[in-house]
């Protein structure tokens, strides 16, 4: 088993997408605060898209970046406590509010064909001493060539760490295997794995990330993330622990924490029929409210119509293609109406 790894706790952050960005910096203290009391050396907080999302309107969280991080600088004494960033929707004078405000990294998202959008920020944040990871988002829509090229690019520009994203939830372990296999042909930089749950394999992922060797595995208290969630820290670290990996934390305090400040967050319970087809087609739940729109209007079956639009694009939305797909696919009055769509925004990665 490899010991040499670190798990990274995302909890605030990715956890934010399901209280509709309203994470108060009482949250963070209490869930960060006592990560932090079990052992685990990185936490990420603020908003859920990253700095500057919160100057969306329709993104505007409970508090803005400044107050997340002050309470983060505040109250956390021994993790390392760092915050997200997308280009585009964070400029590049975000990265020093971080920076001041005493993060260790910064993790830089974007989809690869985006990469170059990220040297700039690769660049300031190095300038800064920062920590720097490169997240690609849904990875699994790039060819391994094309993941390569990132790589090589990320790392040349300055970054630390790369990370395979599964935006979708829908990867295997032979998924992870092949991105990780990529990446090590032709670097030696440190990786990382970030999962969600939406058909169930978030956890055997991280789980076979660690055998595979990446060295930062992401996790939240609860699974608590974006559509179906991410791989749970409690999972894992149990998991681990009784593997014969000794992380050192003590499980009882770990769950009654989670119970305590993470629990009254979770709205998932069973199986969520979106939150599944999202994951099986590499669908990203951005989109969830193009797909209900044009399904209501053609009356067609919206898990059908994101299976199909999935066969031409699992990065981005066309809606003009997203309707010629619904006007060919049969009529459906009755199966829309069994979806729930509205626990999810638009336009988030």
């Amino acid at each position: 088993m490899n010991n040499k790894f670190e798990i990274m706790d995302v909890t605030c952050r990715d956890g934010s997408y399901v209280v509709k960005f309203q994470m108060s910096t009482a949250d963070e203290k209490h869930i960060c605060q006592g990560v932090e009391d079990l052992g685990f050396h990185y936490t990420e907080i603020g908003h859920g898209m990253g700095l500057g999302a919160d100057r969306i309107k329709k993104w505007e969280a409970l508090h803005n970046d400044e107050e997340y991080l002050k309470c983060a600088q505040k109250n956390l004494h021994r993790i390392k406590y760092g915050i997200f960033c997308i280009p585009g929707i964070a400029e590049l004078d975000d990265i020093k509010l971080a920076a001041d405000y005493g993060c260790s990294f910064i993790r830089i998202g974007c989809n690869v064909e985006d990469i170059d959008k990220t040297e700039a920020y690769i660049k300031e944040a190095k300038r800064l001493g920062l920590y720097v990871a490169s997240n690609y988002m849904k990875s699994y829509a790039s060819s391994l060539e094309e993941f390569q090229d990132a790589v090589r690019k990320s790392e040349s520009w300055g970054s630390d760490l790369v990370y395979i994203v599964d935006s979708a939830g829908g990867m295997l372990p032979s998924d992870v295997e092949r991105y990780f296999n990529a990446i090590k042909q032709i670097s030696n930089i440190k990786t990382g794995f970030h999962g969600h749950n939406n058909i169930g394999m978030a956890l055997a992922n991280s789980l076979y990330a660690v055998e595979l060797g990446i060295d930062f595995i992401d996790c939240s208290l609860q699974g608590l993330g974006r559509s179906a969630g991410n791989t749970s820290l409690e999972e894992l670290t149990i998991c681990l622990q009784k593997m014969g990996c000794d992380l050192h934390v003590d499980e009882i305090k770990m769950l009654l924490l989670s119970k305590k400040y993470v629990y009254p967050l979770v709205k998932n319970r069973g199986i969520n029929p979106i939150d599944v087809e999202c994951g099986i087609s590499g669908f990203h739940s951005s989109y969830l409210q193009e797909i209900h729109k044009v399904s209501a209007a053609y009356e067609v079956n919206p898990l059908m119509l994101i299976r199909e639009y999935c066969k031409y694009d699992q990065v981005g939305m066309n809606v003009d293609t997203l309707k010629e797909l619904a006007g060919k696919l049969p009529q459906d009055h009755e199966s829309g109406m069994l979806l729930d769509f509205f626990n999810y925004f638009g336009g988030e990665q």
